[in-house]
């Protein structure tokens, strides 16, 4: 298992990391997101070794991982780390990067290891291609396959399909993210795009200024945000006034609202005006005018401009988010 506990790190003054603690367990992924500069990246930097820590501690499996100023190569055996600059040798081919890190001593299984983890990334028509001649996508994928060639028991991953086209983006998380745990090998992702998060990790940890602000399964966490900031990495979301929503209820408390849990109607005294229309994936995003603040609803049909609707919302849901 990973414990990382109350870890603080600077590069210079001021701390990008405070205070950060979370475990993980063999096997398990955990997902960090966060807008840019909040310390994702340091953070798997400190747990693979290339940064030294002053303050707290990483350990794995009960023994204290000691860090850059114990080792003359910083990085850990039994953990792989993939950077968001793939560290590729660019005048060799994508089979050779891959196998650079396999036995020669064993060619047969070394040209078998890396047929299969070409298959996995969709690299098999490129693996005579030099890398130098690849294209960003491209290379990210060997860069995936490369970190994978002696099955690691920790995978650290800085944003690793932020190259990869949306078509086979989301092919490559199923068949990836799948082989991970056929092969018990734990990961930690660092990342912006909500669908590494909510459809495949265990644990989603959101960090801001440095700080883990949030921690939990990604259902609960998406039901359950706490706050906008939070809300706000899962897609569009509204903050409204309680009372906006209940004319009898006094509160000034604010609730948070994704669009599809807002409909619209005939039969309702809460209305807005449509100023603009969104197609989605299926679906339109209406953008409204509704109490001087701007808010987004889904809908099945297009909505014309200064059109005026309906709103409603479950009274239920709403004391629900107000608690």
């Amino acid at each position: 298992m990973l414990d990382v506990h109350n870890v603080s790190f600077a590069y210079t003054e001021n701390e990008v990391l405070k205070n950060i603690s979370f475990s993980a367990s063999k096997g398990s992924y955990i997902a960090i997101i966060g807008e840019s500069g909040c310390g994702k990246s340091t953070l798997l930097e400190i747990i693979y070794g290339l940064l030294h820590i002053d303050k707290g501690s990483v350990s794995w499996d009960g023994t204290k991982l000691l860090g850059p100023n114990f080792y003359l190569v910083p990085g850990e055996p039994f953990m792989k780390y993939l950077s968001q600059d793939f560290d590729l040798m660019p005048f060799t081919t994508a089979a050779e990067n891959i196998g650079k890190f396999l036995p020669n001593r064993y060619p047969k299984e070394k040209k078998e290891r890396t047929a299969e983890l070409l298959e996995l990334v969709d690299m098999v028509a490129f693996a005579d291609v030099k890398v130098k001649h690849l294209s960003g996508g491209q290379k990210q994928r060997v860069a995936l396959a490369r970190v994978l060639a002696k099955e690691p028991e920790l995978l650290l991953l800085d944003e690793p399909f932020s190259h990869i086209d949306n078509f086979r983006k989301n092919k490559l998380r199923r068949k990836l993210f799948k082989y991970l745990k056929e092969k018990g090998i734990g990961c930690i992702v660092a990342t912006h795009d909500s669908t590494d998060a909510l459809s495949f990790a265990d644990q989603v940890l959101v960090m801001k200024e440095g700080e883990i602000i949030a921690q939990n399964a990604p259902q609960q966490l998406y039901e359950n945000p706490g706050s906008y900031y939070v809300a706000s990495f899962f897609g569009d979301v509204n903050e409204l006034k309680v009372s906006d929503l209940i004319p009898t209820e006094q509160s000034e408390q604010t609730v948070l609202l994704y669009p599809h849990e807002i409909t619209t109607t005939n039969k309702t005294a809460l209305n807005a005006k449509v100023t603009a229309t969104y197609f989605k994936e299926g679906y339109f995003l209406i953008e409204l005018q509704f109490k001087k603040q701007q808010i987004f609803v889904q809908h099945s049909e297009q909505l014309e401009v200064d059109t005026i609707v309906g709103l409603e919302v479950s009274e239920t849901l709403i004391r629900q988010r107000m608690s």
